[in-house]
């Protein structure tokens, strides 16, 4: 009888190498026309080299990107984060989650060992038929029994294997999610300094401001003591004054915002918690990159884990057809049953039993072929998603190569207004003083100038804000 057993599972093992359902191919990351050759903006760089297949590369490490922007409280706040960020340790807890998964599918390549020791005290029935007839005994009797049974499912046409490719693939998409999560959280902790700094400038812009609006409110009262200002002069200087003042507490609630939320981002309570001051602070917008290679594309986590699910999407197509074909175990009992504790590891005691079981699908309602047909749809809107996913990617880069050229040419423009209503503002002064002009005329040039001032305050904020979007969009920048 073993020799049998032992042949049928052999070559059970020897024809089990096939694996039923497609084999993964990677599909057009753009259905029905090839990938852009290059990203086109009229910048003066070149963007991009011509495409290449994609090989996802969203494992490689991207280093501590934010470094080019040389701020120490940035750098802080970034390993702050990276520590202590709850919606970071979640995904990780998911990415743990994901790999006991693959443990659990790959389970089913070995058999299944379990024990089975139990004692049994049983009594017959008197009134139990014997040969026609009612026993008129009864009997009570004990069972000691132990046995050791193995169960193991011959994966003869890929359901196993099939599933833990799929398991694979998922803790892998599990990894990249991981990855996009970091690289979103450092963009958002990066956005949000630096959009908190831009509020401090502007908020230390408007109270020198005020200050400025002091000393003209009290020289304006002095001229009107001396007759040669008007009470609608020094009205006008008040309610320039007390206009800015009410400035400070938007401004200020604005900061407060931005600290709490940069609170939680690192983990921390958002009561006292408080940025370190940096003076000066350093606005360094850095510099792209002549060439922008096609490669750093592939390190975009969220791409990498929409083809990793396709993978997995792939791989339940194969489960799915497994279900069409007969399953095929192998079993076996080992163990010793005896009515006396006193015999039971006495050979005569021992039984056992060896041999293999199929399992055909004869009617199943329909449901194989729904599952299969369930099975190839979600493939499909893996495969879409996919599309969906490497489109987006394209949109943002254009996004962000885009807004890098049009703020840093509202900047410059932006910055000669600064200047020339600078300028007018000394004009309008000298002439006030000089008995030629209005408070009306210093009020305006004073509106203008703080106007036109804090807009290149936010506008650096913003060019800042973009710099690490891009980086983002990138996939964690363009260092290679």
């Amino acid at each position: 009888m073993n020799k049998y057993c032992l042949a049928f599972a052999a070559g059970l093992a020897v024809s089990a190498g096939c694996s039923v359902g497609p084999d993964y191919h990677r599909p057009p990351a753009i259905a029905s026309q090839p990938i852009p050759a290059a990203f086109v903006e009229t910048v003066s760089i070149t963007n991009l080299l011509e495409w290449k297949t994609a090989q996802p590369a969203a494992n490689l490490a991207r280093g501590a990107w934010w470094q080019i922007f040389d701020r120490a409280e940035l750098n802080r706040l970034e390993n702050l984060a990276a520590t202590n960020n709850q919606s970071l340790a979640a995904m990780a807890a998911q990415l743990d989650q994901a790999r006991a998964l693959v443990k659990i599918a790959r389970a089913d390549f070995f058999p299944q060992l379990s024990a089975q020791p139990s004692y049994l005290r049983q009594r017959t029935s008197a009134n139990a038929p014997q040969n026609g007839k009612a026993a008129n005994t009864s009997y009570t009797y004990n069972v000691f029994q132990a046995s050791l049974d193995a169960n193991w499912e011959l994966d003869l046409w890929g359901r196993v294997r099939r599933t833990t490719e799929g398991a694979q693939a998922r803790f892998v998409a599990a990894a990249d999610d991981l990855a996009s999560a970091k690289l979103s959280l450092q963009a958002e902790v990066a956005s949000d300094y630096f959009q908190l700094r831009a509020f401090e400038t502007e908020y230390a812009l408007v109270a020198d401001t005020i200050t400025t609006y002091r000393r003209s409110l009290e020289l304006t009262q002095n001229r009107r003591q001396g007759g040669i200002a008007s009470d609608l002069d020094v009205s006008q200087a008040e309610t320039q004054l007390r206009v800015a003042e009410a400035e400070l507490p938007a401004l200020d609630l604005l900061r407060e915002t931005l600290l709490h939320a940069l609170a939680t981002l690192c983990g921390q309570p958002a009561m006292g918690f408080q940025l370190k001051p940096e003076n000066p602070a350093p606005n360094v917008i850095p510099n792209l990159p002549e060439v922008l290679p096609s490669e750093l594309l592939e390190r975009r986590p969220d791409i990498a884990a929409a083809e990793r699910r396709m993978i997995a999407a792939n791989a339940n197509v194969g489960v799915a057809k497994s279900a069409f074909y007969p399953h095929v175990y192998l079993s076996g009992v080992a163990g010793y049953q005896t009515l006396s504790a006193s015999t039971f590891f006495d050979w005569p005691s021992h039984v056992w039993s060896l041999g293999p079981s199929m399992e055909f699908p004869l009617f199943t309602g329909g449901r194989n072929r729904a599952q299969l047909a369930a099975a190839r749809a979600a493939y499909d809107g893996t495969v879409a998603n996919y599309r969906e996913t490497v489109l987006t990617a394209f949109q943002e880069v254009m996004d962000e190569l885009s807004a890098q050229r049009l703020l840093a040419a509202r900047f410059a423009a932006q910055s000669a207004a600064v200047a020339a209503a600078q300028h007018t503002l000394v004009i309008s002064n000298n002439r006030y003083q000089a008995g030629l002009g209005t408070y009306l005329d210093v009020a305006t040039a004073q509106s203008v100038a703080l106007s036109n001032e804090r807009t290149e305050v936010l506008l650096t904020g913003q060019r800042l804000v973009a710099e690490v979007a891009l980086i983002r969009v990138l996939g964690g920048g363009w260092q290679p």
